[in-house]
């Protein structure tokens, strides 16, 4: 799912949710479900955007922006439903854990990467990742990760006050 705006940049004070996935493969479409949910809870202060997590496309939808929070699935081999969170700049970002085999050769990973080399992250970058159960093309989000979809967008209020 591609977002639903044109890829300029943000503006210095634009705050945004970017959920990121792929609502045909099961877990893999918990960030697209966060960001559904938030975008219908919030009351406009924040953009609300899905993406594919194709990096090129994140690049430009998060540049120039004061506060990112992207929501992904993770597959760490750990517990379905763990959640992580790391904020850039500041944490070490293990992308070892965000799925690397997109049909992206460019994903999440290589754009942090990529903007952090060119100067270019986000003031403020705040990556929810959500441990994935199931990433089957047709299968549903897992029970394991509903819950903690609905944690997560509990936090997301947090992160904007």
């Amino acid at each position: 799912m591609s977002a639903a705006c044109s890829n300029t940049p943000a503006p210095e004070s634009e705050k945004l949710v970017i959920g990121i996935g792929n609502e045909f493969r099961g877990d893999d479409g918990v960030g697209l479900l966060v960001a559904g949910r938030f975008r219908e809870s919030s009351d406009g202060r924040v953009k609300v955007l899905e993406a594919s997590g194709e990096g090129t496309e994140l690049m430009s939808l998060w540049s120039g922006a004061e506060l990112v929070v992207v929501v992904d699935a993770v597959h760490s081999g750990g517990e379905p439903g763990r959640i992580f969170r790391f904020v850039l700049p500041g944490d070490k970002f293990p992308g070892a854990i965000f799925p690397r085999q997109s049909t992206h050769a460019f994903g999440l990973v290589e754009a942090i990467e990529l903007s952090a080399t060119m100067g270019s992250l986000p003031r403020r970058l705040i990556i929810y990742g959500i441990e994935g159960r199931s990433f089957q093309t047709g299968a549903e989000i897992s029970d394991d990760v509903m819950t903690a979809a609905s944690e997560v967008l509990a936090r997301l209020a947090g992160e904007f006050a």
